[in-house]
C-alpha cells in the first residue's frame, strides 16, 4: 500500500471536516493498479422510478459526448454554449417522455432546435420556475397548454433542425437560465446513467416502503396442475389470522401464502403427513423443519404440526429463498419449496384467486454473489466525493420513499452518494447489497471498516431481508452518516452493538468502478 504525505491531510479536514484518523484511512489508497475503473456490473430487470422525476426515455439510452458548456458544434465548426445534454436511445429512436408532471407551454419548430416540446414544472424549492426542454424530435405528441404526468410521451426522437443524427438534446432552464441537465438530474434523484427505467404505483391505500418500490405477484403460467381441476377454497378464519401475521411479520403477501397453503393441504383440509414424510398445514419435511421451524404463536417452541408455526416458518422460508428479488425472486422461492414448474404456477393461480398483492422489494434482480476481493478500492480523490457530499446533507429530512434533492430515505441516501462519482446503485437497501456481491464490491470485517464502506441490517422488512443501510463514517467510533429515521433525519449514528442484535449485518466496501470506466484515477 503507497499513503498520500501527511501534510495533505489538514486540506482533506476542511473540506469534509473528517476526524485525524477518518482522514487517514480515507488519503491511504492502493499503488498504481487501484487507479483503474471497473466497468459496473449492471443486474438484470428494470430500474424503477422512486420520485417526482425521471430520464426522458423509457428505454436503454447511451448519455452522448456532448453536453452542457462551450462544445465544439459538428456542424458549424465553431465553440458555441451547448445549453443541453445530448442523449441516443438503445437501440433505435425511440419516444420521448416527460422528466415530471407539468405543462406543456411550448410545442413545434424552433429553429435550430428542429421540433421541440417545453414542459413547466412545478417550481423548485428556490420558487424558480421549472422548464425542461425536448429537441430534435421527429414528431410531437402534444399541444400547448397540455397537463403532462413524469413518463407521459411527449414525441419521438429524431434528427430534425441543426443535428447529425437522431439523438435528443434534453435541457434544463431555472427561472429562465440554462443549468446542467446531469447534475441537475441527479440531484433530483433521477441519474441521467443510462439505463431503462419503469413504474410501479401501489395500490390505493398502501403505505410507500423504501424506495417506493414494488412489484406484483408474477401471474400464474403453464404447466399448471391441481389448479386445472381443484378452485380456490375457502380459508378457515384461523387460518387466515395464521396467514395474516406470518405476512405482517416477513412483509410479503398474505395471498402468497395462501397459494401454498391451498395447493398443499387445502388449508389444512389435508393436513396428515404425506407419503413423503412432510407434515403440518404447509407440508414441511422434518429435515427443512430443523432449519426453517419458527415459533409462530409465541409459545417459545416450533412445532410442525401446529399451523401458526407452518405458516410463520412458511414465509420464513420464502424470504430466505429470495422472494423479494423481482417477479424471477418469487418464482424462484415458491420453486425451491417444491421442485416443480407446475407447482409453482398452481400457487401463483391460488395467490391470484385470494387477491394477489405486492412485494415490497426491488424489481432490479442481482443473482447470487459473494462480491469480488480482487477489486480496487476507491481511490481517495472518489471517496471523498462521496463523504463531501454526504456531509453535505446532515439536517435533511427522512422521508419514506423520498428520492431527494433534501430529502431521502437510507437507501436513496448512499444511491446519491455514490451516484456523485458516477456509480450507479440500485434503489433499496437489499438491491444495493446484493448489486455489490455481484461483483461490484466485497464484503469486509467490521475491524477493517474504512469511511464510506456501507453497512447493511435487517430492519422493519423483517428478519430475513435487509432494511436499511448506512455510511461508514468513523471506523474508529464505530460511527456512520446516514438518513436514519424521520425523527433524526439525516444525521450520525451508530453501528456499536449492531453486530450482535441484528439477524443481517454485514459491511461492504464499493470497488473503484464507474458506469463510464477509464483508466485514471478519478
Amino acid at each position: 500500500m503507497k499513503k498520500i504525505a501527511l501534510f495533505l491531510i489538514p486540506a482533506l479536514l476542511l473540506v469534509l471536516g473528517l476526524p485525524v484518523a477518518v482522514a487517514l484511512i480515507v488519503m491511504t489508497v492502493s499503488a498504481p493498479a487501484a487507479a483503474e475503473q471497473l466497468r459496473t456490473i449492471a443486474c438484470a430487470g428494470v430500474m424503477s422510478v422512486t420520485g417526482a422525476w425521471r430520464p426522458p426515455f423509457a428505454q436503454a439510452y447511451t448519455v452522448g459526448q456532448r453536453g452542457f458548456g462551450q462544445e465544439f458544434h459538428p456542424i458549424y465548426h465553431d465553440w458555441r454554449l451547448h445549453t443541453g445534454q445530448d442523449l441516443v436511445s438503445q437501440p433505435g429512436p425511440g419516444p420521448v417522455v416527460a422528466i415530471g408532471a407539468g405543462r406543456v407551454v411550448f410545442a413545434g419548430g424552433m429553429g435550430g432546435y428542429g421540433n421541440v416540446v417545453d414542459v413547466q414544472h412545478v417550481d423548485d424549492p428556490t420558487g424558480a420556475a421549472v422548464v425542461s426542454r425536448y429537441a430534435h424530435l421527429v414528431s410531437v405528441s402534444v399541444t400547448v397548454g397540455a397537463t403532462v404526468t413524469g413518463g407521459q410521451q411527449l414525441g419521438v426522437e429524431g434528427s430534425i433542425g441543426t443535428s447529425t443524427g437522431d439523438h435528443l438534446d434534453v435541457e434544463i432552464r431555472v427561472g429562465g437560465k440554462p443549468v446542467d441537465p446531469v447534475p441537475w438530474m441527479l440531484a433530483h434523484g433521477a441519474p441521467l446513467n443510462g439505463q431503462a427505467v419503469g413504474t410501479w404505483t401501489p395500490p390505493p391505500g398502501e403505505a410507500v416502503e423504501e424506495g417506493g418500490v414494488g412489484f406484483w405477484l408474477p401471474p400464474p403460467g403453464t404447466p399448471r396442475q391441481a389448479s386445472l381441476h381443484s378452485p380456490a377454497q375457502p380459508i378457515p378464519a384461523q387460518v387466515k389470522s395464521d396467514y395474516l401475521a406470518a405476512a405482517a411479520r416477513y412483509k410479503i403477501p398474505w395471498a402468497l401464502l395462501a397459494g401454498i397453503g391451498m395447493e398443499e393441504t387445502a388449508h389444512g383440509r389435508n393436513a396428515g403427513t404425506s407419503s413423503a414424510g412432510a407434515q403440518g398445514l404447509m407440508q414441511f419435511m422434518p429435515a427443512t423443519w430443523a432449519t426453517m421451524g419458527v415459533d409462530g404463536d409465541g409459545d417459545g417452541r416450533a412445532d410442525i404440526t401446529n399451523d401458526a408455526d407452518n405458516a410463520m416458518s412458511a414465509a420464513n422460508y420464502l424470504t430466505q429463498s429470495g422472494v423479494t428479488n423481482g417477479p424471477a425472486g418469487v418464482r424462484a422461492a415458491i420453486f425451491a419449496y417444491n421442485h416443480a414448474d407446475w407447482y409453482v404456477n398452481d400457487v401463483l393461480y391460488y395467490a391470484a384467486a385470494y387477491g394477489s398483492g405486492t412485494v415490497l422489494g426491488s424489481t432490479t434482480e442481482c443473482g447470487p454473489g459473494h462480491g469480488n476481493p480482487s477489486l480496487p478500492p476507491l481511490t481517495s480523490n472518489r471517496l471523498r466525493v462521496v463523504l463531501t457530499w454526504a456531509t453535505s446533507h446532515l439536517g435533511d429530512r427522512y422521508i419514506m420513499g423520498a428520492n431527494g434533492p433534501n430529502a431521502w430515505d437510507c437507501s436513496s441516501f448512499t444511491q446519491a452518494a455514490y451516484a456523485q462519482i458516477g456509480i450507479t446503485t440500485p434503489r433499496t437497501a437489499q438491491a444495493q447489497r446484493d448489486w455489490l456481491a455481484a461483483g461490484n464490491g466485497f464484503r469486509v470485517d467490521p475491524q477493517q471498516a474504512r469511511p464510506g464502506d456501507l453497512i447493511f441490517y435487517d430492519s422493519y422488512l423483517g428478519p430475513n431481508t435487509i432494511g436499511h443501510v448506512a455510511l461508514v463514517f468513523d471506523p474508529s467510533k464505530q460511527s456512520t452518516i446516514e438518513a436514519m429515521n424521520s425523527r433524526d433525519g439525516v444525521t450520525y449514528g451508530s453501528y456499536a452493538g449492531k453486530a450482535a442484535t441484528k439477524h443481517i449485518f454485514e459491511i461492504w466496501r464499493v470497488g473503484n468502478v464507474s458506469d463510464q470506466p477509464s483508466r485514471t484515477a478519478a
